[in-house]
C-alpha cells in the first residue's frame, strides 16, 4: 500500500514555478491594450496580471520582465493596430501612400472598443528614467516608420511619382509628424471626422507633379 501510494504521488508532482495554463496569445492582447492605454509606467505590473489573468510568476516565465512584455506587446501592435502602415506602403502612387497611412491613422487611434491614440505615440512621452528603455525603443520604432516611408518614397522619385527635388526623407518625417499629432489629439478626445479632415488639409500641400 506504502508503495502504491508513493507512486500516486509522483504522479501527481508538478514542477515548482510552472505556469498555469492560458492562453499567451490572448494574454498578450490584453498586456498590449493596457500599455496602449496607460502606457509603460502607468501601467503597473498588477494593472497587467489583472488584464491577462495570469501571476506575477506566469507573466516572467511566459514574456519575461515587464520591459519584454512591453517589447513583445509593440510588436503586436505593429502587426495588428498598426498594420495599416505596410498596407499603404503597398498602395500604387506616393499620394495614395500618404493618403492611406493618414487615415489609417485616424481609424486605428479613434476606433471604437479601444484605447484613444497611439502606443507608440503616448507609450513612453511621460516615461521617467526607470521608462527610459521603453522611450529609446518607440522612438526607434517610430524612425523606422519614417524610414519605410523613405524608402518608399525614394521609389516614387525614381519612377517620376513624385516631382524633380522632392525630399523623400522630409517627405516622410512630414507624414510621421502629422500622424503623431493626430494621435495626441485622438487621446484628448478629439472626433474621427475633426481628424480626418485634418488630415485631409495636410494633403492639399501634396507635391504636385508638373506639367510637360
Amino acid at each position: 500500500m506504502d508503495a502504491m501510494d508513493a507512486t500516486e504521488r509522483g504522479r501527481k508532482k508538478v514542477p515548482v514555478g510552472r505556469p498555469r495554463g492560458f492562453d499567451a496569445d490572448e494574454a498578450l492582447e490584453r498586456a498590449m491594450r493596457v500599455f496602449w492605454e496607460h502606457g509603460y509606467e502607468g501601467a503597473s505590473l498588477t494593472d497587467l496580471t489583472d488584464a491577462m489573468g495570469i501571476t506575477r510568476t506566469s507573466m516572467y516565465a511566459a514574456f519575461g520582465n515587464k520591459e519584454d512584455l512591453f517589447r513583445r506587446s509593440l510588436e503586436r501592435y505593429e502587426e495588428g493596430p498598426a498594420a495599416y502602415l505596410a498596407r499603404a506602403l503597398k498602395e500604387p502612387t506616393a499620394r495614395e501612400v500618404a493618403t492611406a497611412f493618414l487615415n489609417g491613422s485616424v481609424r486605428t487611434t479613434t476606433s471604437p472598443g479601444c484605447p484613444n491614440g497611439c502606443l507608440g505615440v503616448q507609450g513612453s512621452l511621460a516615461a521617467g528614467e526607470s521608462g527610459r528603455a521603453a522611450r529609446d525603443l518607440l522612438a526607434d520604432w517610430r524612425n523606422g516608420g519614417v524610414d519605410r516611408l523613405r524608402d518608399r518614397f525614394r521609389q516614387a522619385a525614381d519612377e517620376g511619382d513624385l516631382p524633380p527635388g522632392t525630399d523623400p526623407a522630409l517627405l516622410a518625417r512630414y507624414l510621421m509628424t502629422v500622424a503623431n499629432g493626430i494621435a495626441v489629439q485622438a487621446a484628448g478626445g478629439a472626433a474621427r471626422d475633426d481628424l480626418r479632415q485634418v488630415a485631409d488639409l495636410a494633403l492639399r500641400g501634396w507635391p504636385p507633379l508638373t506639367e510637360a
